[in-house]
């Protein structure tokens, strides 16, 4: 799934996106073409280490340890890449959380796009803020009432 204008194989993953992933929600299907194309060596995909954070944390709340467990095992099998923590990495999530009303998570999830010049492909409108800091591909907002 490139970008309209092509240019773009780049793309960060963030915590929502995993869990459209996981749930089979709405958006689900262009993760999977998304990773499709990483596994074909057609785009680059990134996941922040803090999605792996998120993702054991909501599913270990909502469904138990077992199944949070066998999705990060899932997750570290994906074709992609984990980004760690790193000083300039930190810096730029640390601009980001001091300039915009953004989760602590969300600011590390975006700096690791805007670091690999990458689209931030997500679920989640807190994210609209940033639209001139980092490249967006929004999957489908949940409505009221689902």
């Amino acid at each position: 799934m490139k970008m309209p204008n092509g240019e773009h194989d780049r793309y960060v993953l963030d915590s929502s996106a995993f869990l459209a992933f996981f749930e089979d929600v709405e958006g689900a299907g262009t993760i999977r073409e998304l990773l499709e194309q990483a596994a074909n060596g057609e785009s680059i995909l990134f996941a922040s280490f803090i999605s792996f954070t998120e993702i054991f944390y909501v599913t270990l709340q909502e469904q138990g340890e077992k199944e949070a467990k066998r999705r990060i095992h899932l997750m570290n099998k994906l074709s992609m890449r984990r980004v760690e923590s790193f000083p300039e990495l930190g810096t730029v999530a640390g601009r980001l959380k001091a300039l915009y009303r953004i989760s602590f998570a969300d600011a590390w999830v975006a700096a690791t796009a805007i670091f690999y010049d990458a689209v931030l492909v997500h679920k989640d409108p807190d994210f609209e803020l940033l639209k001139e800091e980092v490249k967006l591909l929004n999957l489908p907002y949940k409505t009221k009432g689902t």
